[in-house]
């Protein structure tokens, strides 16, 4: 064997091994020091932009937004209030009204912070055997005041979680996938599946999540470290 090839065969070998530590290795942990310097109290939550092709997205995922927010501790603009006034003046895009400057932002509603929320998967999804409401989206909190981003994160929810399929043979299943086509669509599943999203997304106090905000008793006593 040539000493070059050894050298290759040892250098293929350690590829793989970093490739193999860098799977194994541990998720990258959120950098909270501008958040904490910040330390907003109030809250206005951008109407979310829309990537999918279901109308229905943004306002569903919108309308449950406020919960997770205010029990974290914050004081959340009315989702309505800010709707209107966007409208008002001539901002009925969601996209659009994420281009509008944050100190305009902090002219017109006063709060310390802005939340902008991206739906990137929201309906139903089908195979030849399920089909299953998802939602996922993405959301960033930057700061109204410096335009500083303070905290980033994503999440993602399925009416098919901790289903268990087995039992009843391929008949069943295909019986299954067609009934939950049916209540899916029929009572609107992505709307609930949202509002599972939005609370994975914005509850504090979880890992990588927001931190607390003044108005809950925890506040200051997040584990982040």
């Amino acid at each position: 064997m040539s000493t070059r090839f050894m050298h290759r065969s040892l250098l293929s070998a350690c590829t793989v091994a970093v490739a193999l530590l860098a799977g194994c290795a541990a998720p990258v942990k959120t950098d909270y020091t501008a958040f904490r310097a910040a330390k907003p109290a109030s809250i206005l939550v951008l109407p979310p932009v829309n990537d999918t092709n279901d109308v229905n997205a943004t306002f569903s995922m919108l309308a449950q937004t406020t919960y997770p927010l205010a029990e974290g501790g914050y004081y959340v603009m009315p989702v309505t209030l800010v709707n209107e006034t966007f409208r008002q003046n001539g901002l009925t895009i969601p996209a659009e009204m994420h281009e509008v400057p944050v100190a305009k932002l902090k002219e017109i509603f006063g709060a310390d912070a802005a939340l902008y929320i991206k739906i990137t998967k929201y309906g139903t999804t089908y195979t030849v055997l399920s089909s299953a409401a998802v939602v996922s989206a993405e959301a960033r909190l930057v700061d109204l005041s410096t335009g500083t981003l303070l905290w980033s994160g994503r999440a993602s929810a399925s009416s098919d979680e901790n289903n268990n399929n087995s039992g009843g043979g391929l008949a069943g299943l295909l019986v299954t996938a067609i009934v939950k086509q049916i209540m899916n669509n029929v009572t609107d599943a992505s709307h609930n599946v949202a509002g599972i999203t939005s609370t994975r997304l914005l509850s504090a106090g979880t890992p990588n999540g927001l931190l607390y905000g003044p108005r809950s008793p925890l506040y200051g006593k997040d584990n982040t470290n």
